[in-house]
């Protein structure tokens, strides 16, 4: 079973952003950046591949590299993070004891105040609990993804129209098309303290109104129901500035716009 790295990367030094992220399996790069480039290196026993292409998008960067992927297992990867020794071997030996998944969900150290997920138990992921794991953490069966043309929302992340969102979207159609999702208290790296997000800015108007369109796509009818219920949790920390009715507001406009998209 083999393993390669699809990291999403802007601006990047492809031979640089290898030292620095740790890179210890085969890898395919996207950067996005101003001009168009191909590159192909080894890394110790390692090859990667590095396309530069002209282009903005998280989502679209991952489906370039998506596109390309031909080895059995396809791990998901930013820019800002770095990985753990041995982190290759860490993967494949949960698909080996676990030959029934198609898909793994790993933990990322992040630093509190970014973090929106930490799996401290293994277990299945269902279609009403997939919503808080970030890309990074995916590790799936390349040869199932391309069978079921799962690919990344073009209209959601950084770059996009709409802010975050790109990898509920694509966990939750995986999940939809059969994909056995499980995940494992198994930690494979750390994100890079003091990274800008590409897409948070602040909880504004913006951040509810594309938190509606998203909850429209992702839950449907009760995307409504289901925004209180996230303001009401998160009040403490999102509603300082925007209070939770007018925030509830801003999620019903984003909701209605997502109806006619």
């Amino acid at each position: 079973m083999t393993l390669q790295l699809l990291v999403s990367a802007m601006n990047a030094d492809a031979k640089e952003l290898a030292e620095r992220m740790r890179i210890g399996s085969d890898a395919i790069i996207i950067n996005q950046t101003d001009h168009f480039a191909f590159e192909e290196f080894s890394k110790g026993e390692y090859n990667i591949k590095c396309y530069s292409l002209k282009e903005r998008g998280v989502g679209l960067s991952r489906n370039n590299a998506l596109l390309r992927a031909d080895h059995d297992i396809s791990l998901f990867s930013d820019d800002d993070i770095v990985y753990t020794e041995g982190y290759e071997n860490l993967v494949l030996q949960e698909f080996e004891k676990n030959p029934q998944a198609d898909m793994i969900l790993f933990n990322i150290d992040v630093c509190e105040e970014r973090r929106t997920y930490h799996i401290t138990e293994p277990g299945r992921v269902h279609q009403y609990n997939c919503g808080r794991y970030p890309t990074y953490s995916f590790a799936v069966r390349t040869e199932k993804l391309h069978a079921a043309g799962v690919t990344f929302s073009l209209l959601f992340g950084g770059g996009a129209r709409y802010s975050n969102g790109e990898d509920s979207l694509f966990l939750r159609e995986c999940i939809s098309k059969g994909f056995r999702v499980f995940k494992v208290p198994v930690t494979i790296g750390r994100e890079e303290a003091g990274g800008k997000s590409s897409w948070f800015s602040g909880y504004h108007e913006k951040f509810f109104h594309d938190r509606g369109v998203l909850y429209h796509f992702l839950y449907g009818k009760l995307a409504k129901p289901l925004a209180v219920r996230f303001l009401l949790a998160h009040k403490g920390v999102m509603c300082h500035e925007i209070p939770v009715k007018r925030a509830y507001g801003f999620m019903c406009d984003g909701i209605k716009e997502a109806k006619g998209l």
